[in-house]
């Protein structure tokens, strides 16, 4: 949100998800959510008072004038009479931006949107040519700086630009007071997107195998100090890999037969389908104290 300018920039590997929105919403409403804007100066948050009362503030980054501000979600209401005297209305609501437009210009944005297409929105009086407001929706090639500041376990490299996921580990692997669990996976990225769905099972057969390889030398793991470890596994249809590691050095050879034995299987498996490749995901596991 600038002086007379709002904009919402939507990367173009957004687009299935931006599909599904405009899908599932009635024809009267589009609510977005917004990532956080690293490129602002300020932010807007809903702040509740002592009396239980909510109201928007603009909180800015110390030193800095505020010029540019990061809004949490935009909604696009399509339900502004013509008689209003209005051609749109665009106004700060909660930590988001509200726009109002009418049913026409709703058709036009949805069919924008579904086009790829850039779409402007004149905000003001329709009897005056004192404009004062834009609220423009574009379209961008510009890659997210997703999980800035993560280095991987494996060798020490950045992790940004991947794309974090949950790993649904059914059980616990325990052994000698310790317990081994898995609970995200990091995608490489390909083009800024994924070559099929995110492959959940894949990922959680993979943690099992590990786990379950693992599970005999969890406490002289944890001793040596290797509590956090990461798995890279690289697929594609004339080569397969997998990297083991902790505090960015490679795991002990000594490691590499359970290892071998339990992954090279799962991993075969999972170059069966062939419209998932190429596929390089990382994979986060812990050992902590098994306290009950």
């Amino acid at each position: 949100v600038e002086m007379g300018r709002s904009c919402i920039e939507i990367p173009l590997r957004k687009y299935n998800e931006v599909m599904k929105v405009i899908n599932s919403s009635n024809e009267h409403v589009i609510r977005i959510g917004a990532s956080f804007n690293t490129e602002a100066d300020s932010h807007l948050v809903c702040v509740q008072n002592k009396h239980g009362l909510y109201h928007t503030q603009a909180i800015s980054a110390t030193g800095h004038p505020r010029k540019v501000t990061g809004a949490s979600f935009v909604v696009f209401k399509g339900a502004l009479k013509t008689s209003s005297g209005f051609l749109a209305k665009s106004s700060i609501i909660e930590d988001g931006l509200l726009v109002e437009i009418t049913p026409e210009m709703m058709e036009s944005l949805r069919q924008a949107l579904r086009d790829k297409r850039d779409f402007k929105i004149t905000c003001g009086k329709t009897d005056t040519g004192d404009i004062k407001e834009y609220v423009d929706v574009c379209w961008v090639q510009k890659e997210e700086k997703t999980n800035k500041g993560i280095l991987s376990p494996v060798d020490g490299k950045p992790m940004e630009g991947t794309q974090r996921d949950k790993v649904p580990q059914g059980r616990d692997f325990k052994r000698e007071g310790k317990v081994m669990k898995c609970n995200e996976v990091y995608y490489f990225l390909k083009d800024h997107e994924l070559a099929s769905p995110v492959p959940r099972q894949f990922a959680e057969e993979t943690a099992i195998a590990c786990s379950t390889a693992l599970c005999p030398f969890l406490k002289t793991l944890k001793t040596n100090g290797m509590n956090k470890i990461g798995l890279r596994v690289s697929i594609d249809l004339d080569m397969v890999e997998y990297l083991a590691g902790s505090g960015g050095h490679l795991l002990p050879p000594n490691y590499l037969h359970e290892l071998d034995s339990a992954l090279i299987p799962v991993i075969h498996r999972g170059m069966s389908d062939a419209t998932s490749l190429p596929l390089k995901m990382e994979l986060i596991f812990f050992i902590i104290e098994h306290l009950f």
